[in-house]
């Protein structure tokens, strides 16, 4: 066996990653009905925007996060992983249908949900509705997720515009949400990581009036642990009429105080 080179050495060394979060009920609603959840011992990454109002949006979304928080660290191979997410998401998609006709009267309740997994160099998106996954690399950044909502549809179709979409009057209708139907179809995405990447997992409360432009200015130009709380403070000047949910999770060579690596 021959010796290992000096790039084989540095291809295993593990990726730490230092996570930042907050969440703000905003300048309108009286309620925050998102909910975000961190846990990098597990490598799992998660905001959800509940919808249908008080005791019902923000119930959804903490039944979600509850779910994924539930399950248990493991050493088990990233598809693992994976279809455990998936399978706690489709469980808790029946559990929010049980809760609306039992505690609601069948009343509409519901929770978007955009989750980050990363084992090693591969991360994985999961999702369903709005909320968006971003990957800040080599100051590009890229949006990872695709929103399920009825202007993306006509973006796709290439029937509006990306700018007319973001301006559309139906722009926040959404057309897929854990406990919305009976089924409910998780998107997943796969892609590379690597040390300096910056993933941002937000609600459409941050996007729909902070710019990815000037998303990219804060990541290029402040400490990264004062991104979150600038973007959410930009938001609220700009009139954040939403919840605005933000999670930043930052590639590391070495180990944080208070986070964990892969």
């Amino acid at each position: 066996m021959g010796a290992l080179s000096m790039a084989d050495i540095t291809i295993r060394r593990p990726i730490f990653w230092e996570t930042f979060q907050a969440s703000d009920v905003g300048t309108v609603r009286e309620v925050n009905e998102d909910s975000v959840l961190s846990i990098p011992e597990k490598n799992i990454w998660v905001v959800a925007d509940g919808m249908g109002g008080y005791e019902a949006g923000n119930v959804a979304s903490r039944m979600v996060v509850e779910a994924l928080d539930r399950i248990p660290k493991s050493q088990a191979p990233l598809s693992d992983l994976v279809d455990t997410v998936e399978d706690e998401l489709i469980a808790v998609n029946q559990r929010i249908l049980d809760y609306s006709s039992q505690q609601l009267e069948g009343r509409m309740l519901g929770s978007t949900v955009v989750s980050l997994v990363i084992k090693g160099r591969v991360g994985i998106c999961l999702w369903a509705g709005d909320s968006r996954l971003y990957r800040f690399r080599n100051k590009q950044l890229e949006q990872l997720s695709r929103d399920h909502s009825e202007v993306e549809e006509q973006v796709q179709q290439g029937l509006l515009t990306a700018e007319e979409a973001r301006h559309h009057p139906e722009a926040n209708v959404i057309t897929r949400a854990i406990g919305a139907s009976a089924e409910v179809i998780i998107d997943i995405n796969a892609f590379s990581t690597q040390v300096g990447d910056v993933f941002l997992l937000c609600s459409d409360g941050l996007y729909n009036k902070v710019s990815e432009d000037n998303i990219s200015f804060a990541l290029l130009t402040l400490p990264i642990n004062e991104v979150v709380g600038h973007l959410i403070q930009t938001a609220l000047n700009n009139g954040a009429d939403d919840n605005v949910s933000v999670i930043l999770v930052k590639g590391v060579k070495n180990e944080p105080s208070n986070r964990g690596g892969t």
